[in-house]
Formats: C-alpha cells, structure tokens, sequence
C-alpha cells in the first residue's frame, strides 16, 4: 500500500496539510483526500505535482 503526504505549495515539514493518504478525490477545485484511518481533509486548490514513489503530493492553495 502507497500512502501519501500532502502538502502546500511546497514540500517542507510547515506545509503538510495530511499524512498516510490513501485516496485523493478530485471535484472542479475541491481537493479531497482521506487518510489510512478515514479521516477526511477537503480543500479549494489544485494538483501541482504528485511522486507517489516518494509518497509526496504537492497542492496549491490558500
């Protein structure tokens, strides 16, 4: 299993937004993602870039 984490804008420890995603769901500009254990972040951005070997995924919002 490939969990992620989410950042920022950028990929620094501050951005993190959420860790262990293991789904992201995208509708117009609202970025969902829900964690290992269920729990659901939403938010208004947009994909920047997303290296899921790495396990990093970059997302720009506000």
């Amino acid at each position: 299993m490939c969990l992620s984490t989410i950042y920022r804008n950028e990929k620094q420890d501050g951005n993190i937004l959420c860790r262990f995603v293991a789904s992201i769901t995208a509708d117009g500009d609202k970025l969902t993602f829900v964690d290992v254990m269920g729990e659901t972040t939403t938010i208004t951005g947009r994909l920047v870039s997303a290296d899921l070997t790495a396990g990093s995924v970059i997302v720009a919002s506000e």
